[in-house]
């Protein structure tokens, strides 16, 4: 178990989908800034991250004009348009982010031919449900059927996926909430997260969002800057340190064998520089000497 003073939050949040953003971009930028990536910022402080090939493009953009804090773009030509687009906005968990970009830094080291691969052309929607299985199995519905859309959402309904099945507009994919895939989260009441990834984007770079989206594990977060909203819709537990191990009958046999020895008369001292009570001599009577 790790050291609770390594843990940045003071409470463990399930399900995670209701953790809400750490507001700190470190760790989505780390797996990327760790190829080479080069890194820059504007006066506003927005970030602006770059493959060395320039065919991946990064933008964390807290002071964007709307609320879509990440947004991450590949070309297959440096000069044409995204070959694909994927974004977050800025209430979406960090985590997300950080299992996206994680994804994304391994297939640009094996190469374009994974980081710019499409969907089977033979079946789009078969290639696609490899996406769509690691929600299935943790247990999210699918809902009700309706052309050109399938979508699934968690038990307790605070959480969906949208996939599209039309033929969508590519400028608009890479604009609007208008997408291929749509991934959102939160109670009704609260500013929900989102997600969103292009038609072409490579099918292992949005599973890796689905595995993190529906993974089981609680995330670690400060009770006290989680919006009001999620703290009352998610389980809480506080993040304490393990209690100490209960001793074994051995360990009480060792603690007995390693104890002091009584106090006996072989264990006083002999001589001492130290003069005890009892041996303090009577006063001499003051008077003059003969």
């Amino acid at each position: 178990m790790p050291d609770t003073e390594e843990i940045d939050g003071d409470v463990y949040v399930c399900p995670r989908y209701l953790a809400g953003s750490t507001a700190v971009g470190d760790p989505a930028l780390e797996p990327l800034l760790a190829l080479g990536f080069y890194l820059r910022h504007d006066d506003l402080g927005n970030a602006y991250v770059t493959a060395p090939d320039r065919k991946i493009r990064l933008g964390y953009l807290p002071e964007g004009d709307d609320d879509g804090l990440w947004r991450i773009n590949a070309y297959s030509d440096r000069f044409g348009p995204p070959a694909w687009g994927v974004s977050f906005n800025d209430q979406c968990p960090t985590e997300f982010v950080t299992a996206f970009t994680t994804a994304l830094a391994a297939a640009y080291q094996a190469g374009p031919e994974h980081y710019l691969a499409q969907p089977g052309p033979a079946d789009l929607e078969l290639d696609a449900f490899h996406a769509v299985v690691p929600l299935i199995n943790r247990g999210w519905k699918i809902q009700h059927p309706q052309w050109g859309a399938l979508e699934l959402q968690t038990p307790d309904g605070m959480a969906g996926l949208e996939y599209a099945q039309c033929r969508l507009d590519a400028e608009k994919e890479l604009t609007t909430l208008q997408a291929r895939w749509y991934m959102w989260g939160g109670p009704r009441t609260s500013s929900r997260w989102y997600a969103t990834a292009s038609t072409n984007t490579p099918i292992p770079l949005v599973t890796a969002i689905t595995e993190s989206v529906s993974d089981p594990a609680p995330l670690p977060r400060w009770k006290d800057q989680m919006l009001h909203s999620l703290c009352e819709s998610a389980h809480l537990v506080p993040i304490t340190s393990p209690p100490p191990p209960v001793p074994t009958p051995l360990d009480v046999r060792r603690t007995a064998l390693r104890r002091a020895p009584a106090l006996t008369t072989r264990s006083i001292p002999r001589w001492s520089t130290t003069t005890t009570p009892s041996a303090v001599l009577p006063a001499r009577r003051s008077g003059a000497r003969r």
